[in-house]
């Protein structure tokens, strides 16, 4: 898995930067602002460019309707191709772009917020066409109507050539497609691991991924392809709730991805909480960002501000209690952080416009998505290797609890929970070491137990594979078979005289042997009691040799 997980790093960071930077194409414009006072025409407005103002930051006139000119147009397109201008969307109501030519032509087009939508370029990118005429463009002129200017009037204005305009495009397409790629993979990868290890900080991490891939859409604007009608206000205000619900998705996979004991109190209680706010922040956006869409944004600042806030505690309390993911949640939460503070610095003035600011959510969250996935492969490596060694001592409880020590073979519980149950008939042995106290009383315990460890080698050595071989008593053994295997007592007691014992004793032992059914507790109290009826015959006959149980015994 993590071989997998580095292929997708390395491809992802090897994808954005051959993508990166849209080219330097055309020719960047510069606009001056006059408010519109109302009976304004745009020839009039042509004829006095000193009545704008081009000092003044556009966010300082606040929402309104204004008239933008733009700088005077030196840029020429190939004959017969129109230029380009394009700009950054926000949210306004509707706009109109007249352009001025050299022969004193004035040409316009006019757009709503379905026509807005409609114009849109990869990039939300607001892209209008010049009509084309012999005498060239020597000035435009933007008249907006309902600008929030939460952000800005005009965005960003830039005349293009067609080239220019499809290589942007196209720089564009290659960035948001690999995004798009990389979040469809991982969401793939993760929704089949969750299947097999149902670990819920998955769950949230593909929910964050989602958010994203619905969020790169519609920034993208590839949202107003596949719904041209719909209005651009639309679109601009699913960008806030995607972003919204992937910050509430991101907390809840901080929540479940660290250890519990990280959030413990007031720490979790807080994450929950801003969680919470995230999510319900986003519908907010759905239920009212036409009616007030600058308290919103100040809302939605101020919230990822506090997502920072959030994240500082989680790193502390980590920190403090020697977490096994810090580094990694720490690595990841580093881009993600810095696009926070870029954005929330623009969206507060502090920093101007730029392409580039209004998209590093795509690239901040690609590295994201990417170190995550690594964080996500070493939490389950560890896992893995957590649940391996409980396994092993598991297993090796289990061993302790269901073996004797002394010998190496299973006890009596043991063996009754492997003999009962049984359906085909078994042969049970009984056997008994030969004058055991007198071999204990000659050279002591610790010889005895040695004894003990050498019968029950003999054993191991001299029966079948599948025999089920235990100690039950402190000289007794028993071992199990199915009758067709044909045990044969003989072969082992022959086995037993030729061993070699502590000291050079002649060790010998006596067997009781008896075939019958073992599929319950009854038939097990039945079976042992005529196989130690046997081996006490075999005792009493004399020693050292086998006892069969008589078939009438047998068969009752």
């Amino acid at each position: 898995m993590a071989r997998i997980v580095c292929a997708l790093v390395w491809a992802g960071l090897a994808l954005t930067p051959a993508a990166a930077a849209p080219p330097k194409n055309g020719a960047s414009l510069q606009v001056c602002v006059r408010p519109d006072a109302g009976g304004l025409t745009p020839r009039s407005l042509f004829a006095q460019p000193r009545s704008f103002d081009c000092a003044t930051p556009q966010r300082s006139w606040g929402p309104g309707d204004y008239w933008l000119l733009s700088s005077p147009v030196t840029l020429r397109p190939l004959p017969g191709e129109p230029l380009r201008v394009r700009s950054g969307s926000v949210w306004i109501r509707g706009m109109s772009l007249y352009a001025l030519y050299a022969d004193g032509h004035v040409a316009s087009i006019t757009v709503d917020q379905r026509g807005l939508t409609q114009h849109l370029q990869l990039g939300a990118l607001i892209e209008f066409a010049l009509p084309v005429r012999s005498a060239p463009v020597t000035r435009l002129l933007w008249h907006v109507e309902g600008a929030a200017n939460v952000r800005g009037i005009v965005l960003g204005p830039r005349l293009l050539t067609r080239a220019e305009a499809e290589r942007q495009t196209l720089g564009l397409a290659a960035i948001y497609a690999a995004f798009a790629g990389l979040c469809i993979a991982l969401i793939v990868y993760n929704l089949a691991l969750w299947k097999a290890l149902r670990h819920r900080f998955q769950l949230a991490y593909c929910a964050m991924l989602v958010c994203l891939l619905f969020y790169a859409a519609s920034s993208s604007a590839a949202l107003a392809w596949l719904l041209p009608d719909i209005h651009n206000n639309q679109r601009i205000t699913i960008n806030y709730v995607m972003l919204a619900w992937a910050g509430a998705a991101a907390l809840a996979f901080s929540r479940s991805f660290f250890e519990a004991r990280i959030f413990d109190g007031w720490v979790g209680r807080l994450t929950e909480l801003s969680a919470a706010g995230m999510a319900v922040l986003g519908l907010l956006f759905l239920l009212i960002a036409p009616v007030n869409i600058h308290v919103l944004d100040a809302l939605f600042s101020l919230s990822f501000l506090g997502l920072i806030a959030v994240i500082a505690p989680i790193l502390w309390r980590a920190w403090r209690r020697r977490s096994n993911y810090l580094w990694l949640f720490a690595l990841t939460w580093s881009s993600p952080v810095a696009m926070v503070i870029v954005r929330v610095s623009s969206n507060f003035g502090l920093l101007g416009w730029s392409f580039w600011i209004d998209n590093s959510t795509v690239l901040a969250m690609s590295a994201e998505a990417l170190l995550t996935s690594l964080a996500i492969a070493y939490r389950i490596r560890l896992l893995s290797l957590e649940r391996d060694a409980a396994v092993r001592q598991e297993i090796s409880t289990r061993r302790l609890a269901d073996t004797d020590p002394l010998t190496g073979l299973l006890n009596r519980r043991a063996f009754l929970a492997q003999a009962i149950g049984r359906t085909a008939e078994q042969q049970l042995l009984v056997a008994d070491i030969d004058h055991f106290k007198r071999i204990n009383d000659a050279i002591g315990h610790d010889g005895g137990d040695e004894v003990l460890r050498v019968v029950s080698r003999t054993l191991r050595r001299a029966l079948p594979a599948g025999t089920v071989i235990a100690r039950i008593g402190g000289e007794e053994f028993a071992i199990l078979a199915d009758s067709r295997a044909a045990l044969n007592p003989e072969a082992l007691l022959a086995s037993l005289r030729t061993a070699a014992m502590p000291y050079g004793l002649k060790v010998t032992a006596s067997i009781g042997s008896c075939i019958g059914p073992l599929a319950t507790e009854a038939d097990w109290q039945q079976l042992y009691h005529q196989a130690d009826a046997a081996l006490f015959a075999a005792k009493h006959a004399g020693r050292d040799r086998v006892h069969w149980a008589e078939p009438s015994r047998n068969a009752a």
